[in-house]
């Protein structure tokens, strides 16, 4: 058995259940990838403000340790947001991101 339930099924077979599920994976991913870009942020920060408020070695260690891994963080956020979307947009051959309705 290769890939995943859903890659042995036309995007057009999916029953609704199916397609939430899917919408709800990519609603997940995205809540994801903020939690990565907050926590890198907040690493960041707190390098600039060790680096620029604070003098001594151990802050300056510190601080740039904290760069270093907010914007290795961001990185890891963004390239797995990248592998699940397009994963998603493989399952279920539309881009996967959720379409507003036009409701008239």
């Amino acid at each position: 058995m290769t890939g995943t339930p859903y890659s042995q099924r036309r995007p057009d077979e999916l029953v609704l259940r199916d397609q939430l599920a899917v919408d709800r994976t990519v609603l997940a991913n995205e809540r994801t990838l903020l939690a990565y870009v907050r926590t890198a942020m907040a690493f960041i920060v707190l390098g600039v403000s060790l680096l620029e408020f604070f003098k001594g070695t151990q802050y300056i260690v510190v601080g740039c340790v904290s760069l270093v891994l907010g914007i290795g963080m961001l990185a890891v956020g963004g390239w797995r947001f990248l592998q699940v979307h397009r994963r998603l947009s493989r399952i279920h051959g539309r881009p996967a991101s959720p379409q507003k309705e036009d409701v008239s």
